[in-house]
C-alpha cells in the first residue's frame, strides 16, 4: 500500500521566542516492509543553520537554529510511502516466551535491532512491580511468547480506557495504569513495562494510522494523530512484530513507522531549548491517505 502522508505541527508560544535550538524527529524511516519514496520538511520561520542525520537506531534527524524572534514554529511534512501487507506469523509456532528472555540475556549482538537495547528500565518505563503482576498473568510456563504478548495487548485493550486529557506526554506508566485511562502513548508504556519487567524485549514505536479505513469496520483509535505501538522480540524467525494495544491489533499495513526507540523520549517529534518565557501550546494535524495498493 502507498500512502501521501501530511502532517503540520504548530508550537506557539505565549511570548515571542529569541532563539531557538532543536532537533526534529519528524520524517519516517525506511525499515523491512517500508519504503519511504519522497519525504520534505518545511519549517517556518526558516533556520539559520540546519543538518540531517540519524541516531543509534536508524531514525532521521533534523537539526536546527532559529535565531531570529519568532511567536510560534511551524513543521510541515510532505511524504509517499510504501507498506508492505502484513504476514501474520504463527503465533503458537514462536518460541516459548522463556527461552525468548534466557537467549536475550545471553546475546552478545549489540547492534540497533538487537534485543538487548530493549529488555531494561529507560528513561520513560520503570520496571513496575504492579504492572509485572498483570503481564505475568498472559505469561504461563512454555506459552508462546508471541501468543502471551498477544493475550496481553487484548487485555489491555479491555481494561484501559482510551480517554484524551487523561494524562499529559509525561505521564509515567504506573500512574496511567493506576488510572486505567489513557492515550496510545500509555498503552504502549504500560504494555512495554510489563513485558520488559518479565524480561522479554519491547520497543515503542511512534507512527501514523491510515487516516480513512477500508471498510466500514471500526475506526482504529489514534487516526488523524500521532500514534504509538510495541515491537516484541519473538525470536530470530520471527523477529520483531508491531502490536498496537490500543487497538488490539497486529501493527499491518495501515501503520506507518516515524521513529522507534526504548519509549517515548528516543522519538519525540521535537526536543530542544527555546530562549522565552510562559508556555507553548502545540497544535498537530495529520492525514494518511492511500494513493495505491
Amino acid at each position: 500500500m502507498i500512502y501521501d502522508v501530511r502532517q503540520s505541527t504548530s508550537y506557539v508560544y505565549a511570548s515571542p521566542v529569541a532563539h531557538a535550538r532543536h532537533v526534529l524527529r519528524q520524517v519516517p524511516i525506511n525499515r523491512n516492509g517500508q519504503r519511504v519514496h519522497v519525504a520534505a520538511l518545511q519549517i517556518g520561520p526558516e533556520p539559520q543553520h540546519r543538518r540531517e542525520g540519524q541516531d543509534f537506531f536508524g531514525n532521521r534527524l533534523t537539526w536546527i537554529d532559529v535565531e531570529a524572534p519568532h511567536q510560534a514554529l511551524t513543521v510541515k511534512l510532505t511524504a509517499r510511502v510504501s507498506v508492505d501487507p502484513l504476514i501474520e506469523p504463527d503465533a503458537l509456532a514462536t518460541p516459548a516466551w522463556e527461552t525468548i528472555r534466557e537467549e536475550t540475556f545471553a546475546t552478545g549482538d549489540i547492534g540497533p535491532a538487537s534485543p538487548a537495547h530493549f529488555v531494561f528500565a529507560s528513561r520513560m518505563v520503570s520496571l513496575d512491580p504492579e504492572i509485572r503482576g498483570y503481564a505475568q498473568a498472559s505469561f504461563e510456563p512454555g506459552r508462546p511468547i508471541l501468543d502471551g504478548a498477544m493475550e496481553l495487548m487484548r487485555r489491555l485493550k479491555s481494561d484501559i480506557v482510551y480517554e484524551i486529557g487523561a494524562t499529559t506526554v509525561t505521564t509515567t506508566p504506573p500512574m496511567s495504569f493506576a488510572l486505567r485511562r489513557g492515550v496510545c502513548q500509555d498503552f504502549a508504556h504500560i504494555m512495554i513495562s510489563g513485558l520488559r519487567g518479565i524480561g522479554l524485549p519491547a520497543g515503542y514505536v511512534s507512527g501514523y494510522l491510515r487516516s480513512a479505513p477500508r471498510t466500514d469496520a471500526t475506526r482504529l483509535q489514534g487516526a488523524d494523530a500521532m500514534h504509538a505501538w510495541v515491537l516484541v522480540w519473538c525470536g530470530p524467525q520471527a523477529g520483531w512484530v508491531g502490536l498496537d494495544p490500543t487497538n488490539a491489533v497486529l501493527a499491518s499495513d495501515e501503520h506507518i513507522v516515524l521513529a522507534l526507540g526504548r519509549d517515548y523520549t528516543d522519538v519525540a517529534p521535537m526536543d530542544g531549548v527555546v530562549v522565552g518565557s510562559g508556555g507553548q501550546r502545540i497544535e498537530v494535524g495529520v492525514s494518511v491517505t492511500p494513493v495505491a495498493s
